[in-house]
């Protein structure tokens, strides 16, 4: 009786409740998040299939469906995170048959990716095309980002009062709303984005010059409406003429934090220096560079392990 009822259950019930039970508790909070957008997306693409009706036929148009408007990797995570569910319902005798066997994934060609950030020698011919002047410029923003991995819009909200030159720091207590046509002052993204971040003495004694005659309390480089795509543009261009890979502005942030990394800096500092809510959220992030630093310790252990014998 009971396993009539569930053989009758719509199979975004079933995998929702799977999903209170399984993995809840047991995965990562972004994790969890992953699985409850999935289960979101069946309810979407098949409101009213029931599990007595999932066979491999209305599993894979199922699947095509949801290919229709993903890349082949993104259908095969999708795959990857209903197949739990529904071989735990095969072994519970809900399913007779595991749907799943000889699924075909599609999906649509993939997007070309851009790179996300620039390594030392490509950043340091990117800094040598700046035309650094001695007024505020998006030269100059763009040389801050590189050395500090603000985001763009702590970056914009920047007076020179936030600036500490006698302990080379800069406060980020605040972003600027440039989506606005008149721009205003508003909190940061979360407490954590609250912090000091730490100046070279090159870069603070070039700064320090710059604004010296700047209004204490008005923005440095947001005096007008600012559009993301102006900066992005003026990067492109710089970019082009180091003959680097086009990043954007974004993409100076990931620069630095992978700079600090590969430098051997701690996962905990270089997230405090981005203003991330934990260091999950750095790992995620950087998760394959952490790996490459991973294999480039193995084989320090490896190398120092043989030479104890």
């Amino acid at each position: 009786m009971v396993r009539n009822k569930q053989k009758e259950q719509l199979f975004h019930k079933y995998f929702e409740e799977w999903i209170d039970l399984y993995k809840v508790g047991a995965v990562r909070t972004v994790t969890l998040r992953k699985y409850r957008m999935t289960n979101q997306r069946i309810i979407e693409l098949a409101p009213k299939l029931r599990m007595k009706n999932l066979n491999r036929q209305s599993y894979q148009l199922l699947l095509n469906e949801y290919a229709k408007t993903h890349e082949k990797q993104t259908t095969m995570d999708f795959h990857h995170q209903i197949k739990g569910a529904i071989l735990d319902a095969v072994d519970e005798g809900i399913l007779d048959k595991n749907p799943t066997r000889k699924i075909v994934i599609k999906g649509k060609e993939a997007a070309q990716k851009n790179t996300k950030f620039l390594n030392q020698f490509e950043l340091q011919l990117l800094l040598k095309k700046l035309d650094l002047k001695n007024e505020v410029s998006w030269d100059w923003f763009i040389l801050l980002l590189a050395k500090t991995g603000l985001r763009f819009s702590e970056a914009l909200a920047l007076t020179p009062n936030d600036f500490d030159f006698s302990t080379q720091k800069v406060n980020i207590n605040k972003t600027w709303n440039y989506k606005t046509s008149k721009g205003e002052f508003q909190p940061t993204k979360n407490e954590s984005s609250n912090r000091k971040v730490q100046l070279d003495w090159q870069i603070a004694m070039q700064l320090s010059q710059l604004i010296k005659d700047s209004d204490e309390n008005k923005p440095i480089f947001a005096r007008k409406r600012v559009f993301n795509s102006t900066v992005n543009n003026r990067l492109k261009v710089l970019c082009n003429k180091a003959n680097v890979p086009v990043i954007t502005v974004h993409g100076l942030r990931h620069t630095h934090a992978s700079l600090l990394l590969f430098a051997g800096v701690s996962i905990a500092s270089v997230a405090t220096r981005l203003g991330h809510s934990s260091m999950a959220t750095t790992q995620e992030t950087y998760l394959h560079i952490i790996q490459e630093l991973e294999n480039q310790d193995n084989d320090k252990i490896m190398r120092h392990l043989s030479m104890l014998v």
